[in-house]
């Protein structure tokens, strides 16, 4: 319904849905949640040791990997669209081989086709939402990707609890299936089809998108304009993005998606059970709970936040809130092998987390990913996309995989260690991360270009 245009101000209702639809149905999201409920049950049946379920759960960052080298490739080349079937296809594969499994081969090909599948979609989805938003929702509707890929979580750590595993790789294929049926219904991204010389069905997207009724001829002509003045520069590849006119922003991007893993967020995440169990709870149930219980509201609260506080507040808040989790977890496992008030530790150790994990989720987790859609050109977005993917899977799979190791070594020493690296995390945002609220993409192309001249 929207009324006014010419700049991406307005966004119909039709076209927020078919974004949704997107969002709402994403792969990626039971993905992430299939292995927490589901350890016991898979290794009972299928006999695996804990290296074998290890391998299972780890394999798909390994995936995740070799989508990312790909996805930017598969979006260039086939367009957002395209990836986006490509990849749902590859995960539909990915839950039938893990459903049909009768020994470790095929679970793992089964998790490492899933991970393939979600490699390209953590790249092609924010690139997408990007592309096709105006610039005045385009934060909190990339934001609302995480809030998705959090609910999805939840919902397949819940399900599991009550179905087999068996049924859990059943309902994985369920949102895959819908995807593959809405791509029908969904538009090309404009920009990707500018780029691509298809002024026409640019033109034809853009009015789908804002509305028969909306002049689109003013945010056409600016889409049109930026990408002839993209045709004077060759393609890049990844040795490319080595070039001085865009080393702020691949600092900006890969440097952003390096803290965000160093974090820990993964560590944290996949070994929670384990840190509370540690760190005295006779079982860590209830805190799993409340993990899933305050990530859903706060990635929503970032979601609205995100477009009317900004990037750069919601990261600056969240990686300073993360410090605190890490340090106060950091210190009650300290005190704790010092003999100092035992009792409290169990205590604090969730209240660290909780922080940590809360304050991740309202910026930290989604604001990345909006940013890296934001701040490459779109004649480098495939490689710069495939880049930061890549570090993003491969810091990933070292937290994961270390996490343990580190605890054994000192539980308070891995915390203190994440805490150092959010430290750092706020100084890098504060000092070199742009705000992008407001913007097009065009603006912040001729705002990075300014900062570097």
């Amino acid at each position: 319904m929207g009324k006014r245009g010419g700049n991406g101000q307005d966004f119909t209702w039709r076209g927020a849905c078919k974004l949704e639809l997107v969002q709402a149905v994403d792969p990626f999201h039971p993905t992430v949640g299939y292995t927490a409920p589901t350890q016991s049950a898979i290794s009972e049946d299928l006999n695996l040791s804990v290296a074998e379920f290890s391998l299972f759960g780890s394999i798909l960052t390994i995936g995740g990997m070799i989508g990312a080298i790909a996805s930017g490739r598969i979006a260039d080349h086939f367009g957002r669209k395209g990836a986006l079937g490509m990849s749902t296809f590859s995960s539909i594969v990915g839950w039938i081989a893990i459903y049909l499994s009768k020994g470790c081969v095929s679970l793992d090909i089964g998790r490492f086709l899933s991970g393939y599948g979600i490699g390209v979609f953590s790249y092609v989805v924010p690139i997408y939402i990007a592309e096709i938003a105006p610039k005045n929702l385009r934060g909190g509707l990339a934001a609302l990707n995480q809030l998705m890929i959090v609910i999805g979580a939840t919902t397949a750590v819940m399900l599991g609890t009550v179905i087999t595993w068996r049924q859990l790789a059943l309902t994985g294929i369920i949102p895959c299936i819908v995807l593959l049926l809405g791509l029908a219904f969904i538009p090309e991204s404009p920009r990707w089809l500018a780029k691509v010389g298809k002024q026409k069905e640019c033109e034809s997207s853009l009015r789908i998108l804002r509305g028969k009724d909306v002049d689109i001829s003013d945010e056409a002509s600016e889409i049109q304009e930026y990408i002839q003045s993209l045709k004077q520069i060759p393609k890049a590849g990844i040795l490319d993005l080595l070039q001085p006119r865009y080393s702020l922003s691949l600092v900006i991007g890969v440097g952003l998606m390096f803290l965000q893993q160093c974090g820990g967020a993964n560590g944290i995440g996949f070994y929670a059970s384990q840190t509370l169990v540690s760190a005295g709870f006779p079982s860590a149930k209830f805190g799993i709970v409340l993990f899933a219980c305050i990530q859903v509201p706060i990635t929503a609260a970032g979601a609205i936040l995100l477009d009317r506080s900004g990037r750069k507040p919601l990261l600056l808040v969240s990686s300073t809130g993360t410090f605190f989790g890490c340090f106060l977890a950091g210190t009650a496992f300290f005190m704790k092998d010092r003999g100092l008030v035992q009792q409290l530790t169990p205590y604090l150790v969730l209240a660290g987390m909780l922080l940590y994990t809360g304050s991740f989720s309202i910026g930290m987790g989604a604001v990345p990913w909006v940013l890296m859609s934001e701040v490459f050109p779109i004649n480098v977005k495939g490689a710069a996309g495939s880049l930061v993917n890549l570090v993003h899977w491969f810091i990933a799979w070292i937290i994961s995989y270390t996490y343990s190791f580190l605890f054994d070594w000192s539980s308070a020493g891995i915390f203190y260690l994440y805490a150092a690296v959010c430290g750092l995390t706020v100084i890098f945002v504060a000092k070199l991360v742009p705000e992008t609220k407001g913007r097009t993409l065009e603006e912040i192309q001729a705002s990075l270009n300014n900062t570097k001249e």
